[in-house]
């Protein structure tokens, strides 16, 4: 229901109660207004004469009636409520009006794509940091899943109006790029995996081998936010070869994430953290509040005192940093660019790290709050394809790549120009991996996103949209004209049904965006797709009665809109033809 009728209502009642609670030194409450569970109960269930029974110490019924009595014979509840019923021991079943019911229509029609969008963020930044993936290789179905989650989330925070910034954390430093490094220069002497001096953790894949190339040949290489690398093609210069490597692994990842649809507003390295000192200034802020002691030629944060389940070493013996520490660091730049909300969604692996960096966070003394950041796990993705899970591919040499898992899912559809089109691929991998919470394990089936069938959920919500374009068309007539559609004649059940989907859409997504579930939007296309179609199948739209048809058009094109827009915000397309 629109928030407008929703608050109207709510004004119903407290006008009702606040006569009976004038012998009394109750307060007015705040009236709740919820879906009852069955929906032939009616639209909308209120439980305020339970509430009060007991305070003022009536029968709850005889309460409820005289609240119903009070919002019937109010003046102002023609056109918005209907009826009311009690139901059991004293629940207000309320009943909308069919006009107001109707109205979503034109308030979608008149908002288009900025229905179901608020401002109630507005003046607040959050930044929202996701994918963040070593630059040691292709990013890989986790990432994927990061991906979807992140930009997601992004989405329905800028939908409540808040400022976004999507950020990409590079972990540019530290062994796993030394062991990159080493292992593109054994590539580059003539080394490869199974040889007996092939380095027993260096990296497998074929893509270390064409680094490697292009590293001899000289090559240039760039990536976002970073300065073109020119390949110096000495194999003995590691150094080089380390700068080429992360700059090459970057830029197929950049390419990864734009075949996804993936965008980032800003690239932080964590070598920088080095170099401008941050890392160093952390750990001197920390040492100085007195949060730190030497131990076994260690030093050590005192992590116990913000509830962590024992003290943790920072700067190990032989002078290196654990891996937390440049973490702490990084937050306290995401702190002091004005960032109060920050959000980081990780693989499950992480949750061991929370403590340690909140704890270290805290003890800085910047008054940085307990909870920050806030953090969404998500847990692993088994992809499935010909009936078998798979667990490498020849790009990664260890696992499945995020661009195999897309290539996998386009089948092979092409472009208008004969080129392979990814879109069908990306669709299907971005939709199935929100349409489950984040911290539940998913199986990402690749014979079901290769599905033209009900039992493909993007397949179901896209050909929703498609359904409702192909009956426009047939139509043949101005889509402008219908926003001044007389909707009286939608009285049929599925229209109902379909009605009340629509008006659900801006409370979806502000449940969604305040949960972190993007999820839940995956959820509810589904649902509206299921409402479209069940009335599609009841119901002909282009009728000789030309009233009904017109009001039959309108209600379509409204609920192409929501689809569009729905699908728009988690990164998928809503074809007009399937």
């Amino acid at each position: 229901m629109p928030a407008q009728h929703k608050a109207a209502i709510a004004a119903l009642f407290t006008e009702a109660i606040t006569p009976l609670l004038a012998d009394s030194a109750l307060p007015v409450p705040a009236i709740t207004l919820e879906r009852p569970r069955d929906a032939s109960h009616g639209d909308i269930a209120c439980n305020i004469a339970m509430q009060l029974a007991k305070p003022l110490k009536k029968n709850p019924r005889e309460l409820a009636q005289a609240i119903v009595d009070a919002v019937m014979n109010n003046p102002a509840r023609v056109g918005l409520v209907e009826a009311l019923e009690i139901a059991g021991p004293g629940f207000i079943n309320l009943r909308v009006a069919l006009a107001t019911k109707q109205a979503v229509v034109k308030r979608v029609l008149a908002d288009a794509a900025c229905y179901g969008k608020t401002n109630d963020g507005a003046g607040h930044k959050v930044l929202v940091e996701f994918v963040s993936a070593n630059p040691t290789g292709p990013l890989h179905v986790g990432h994927g899943r990061q991906g979807a989650l992140g930009d997601a989330m992004s989405a329905l925070l800028e939908a409540q109006g808040y400022a976004v910034l999507r950020e990409f954390y590079y972990n540019d430093a530290g062994v796993q790029i030394a062991t990159l490094a080493a292992s593109v220069q054994a590539r580059g002497q003539g080394k490869k995996p199974g040889d007996s001096d092939w380095p027993e953790s260096a990296y497998n894949g074929d893509y270390i081998a064409d680094i490697a190339a292009d590293f001899l040949a000289k090559k240039t290489t760039s990536a976002a936010n970073g300065e073109p690398v020119t390949a110096s093609g000495d194999i003995n210069d590691i150094e080089s070869i380390r700068r080429f490597a992360v700059t090459y692994l970057r830029h197929e990842q950049d390419l990864d994430l734009q075949a996804f649809g993936v965008r980032f507003d800003n690239y932080y390295l964590e070598s920088s953290l080095y170099t401008e000192g941050k890392v160093a200034s952390a750990v001197a802020a920390l040492t100085a509040a007195g949060k730190t002691y030497e131990q076994d030629g260690a030093l050590w944060l005192r992590s116990t005192d913000y509830g962590d389940d024992k003290d943790r070493v920072m700067r190990k013996s032989d002078g290196s940093f654990t891996y937390f520490v440049p973490d702490v660091a990084y937050h306290i730049t995401k702190w002091q660019r004005g960032y109060e909300k920050v959000i980081n969604v990780q693989g499950s692996d992480h949750h061991g790290t929370i403590a340690r960096v909140r704890a270290g966070l805290q003890a800085v003394g910047m008054d940085i709050p307990q909870d920050y950041p806030d953090y969404v796990l998500h847990k692993m993705v088994t992809v499935m394809k010909d009936g078998e899970e798979v667990k490498i591919s020849k790009r990664a040499g260890s696992y499945v790549t995020l661009r195999d898992l897309i290539e996998w899912s386009a089948g092979d559809a092409v472009d208008a120009d004969g080129q392979r089109d990814l879109t069908r691929g990306r669709d299907a991998v971005r939709f199935f991996l929100i349409s489950r919470k984040a911290d539940t394990e998913f199986v990402f089936d690749v014979d079901l996103a290769l599905a033209q069938s009900d039992e493909n959920p993007v397949y179901y919500v896209q050909y929703a949209h498609a359904r409702i374009c192909s009956v426009l068309a047939q139509w043949g007539g101005d889509e402008a004209s219908l926003k001044e559609v007389d909707l009286a004649p939608l009285v049929a059940p599925r229209e109902a049904s379909l009605l009340a989907k629509l008006a659900e859409y801006p409370e979806a997504l502000k449940k969604a965006m305040e949960e972190l579930g993007p999820h839940q939007i995956a959820f509810y296309l589904r649902d509206l797709a299921g409402e479209l179609h069940s009335y599609y199948n009841a119901e002909r739209v282009l009728v000789d009665d030309a009233a009904l048809k017109m009001a039959r058009l309108c209600l379509l094109l409204a609920t192409r809109q929501v689809l569009k827009n729905g699908l728009e915000l988690i990164g998928v397309s809503a074809p007009a033809r399937m």
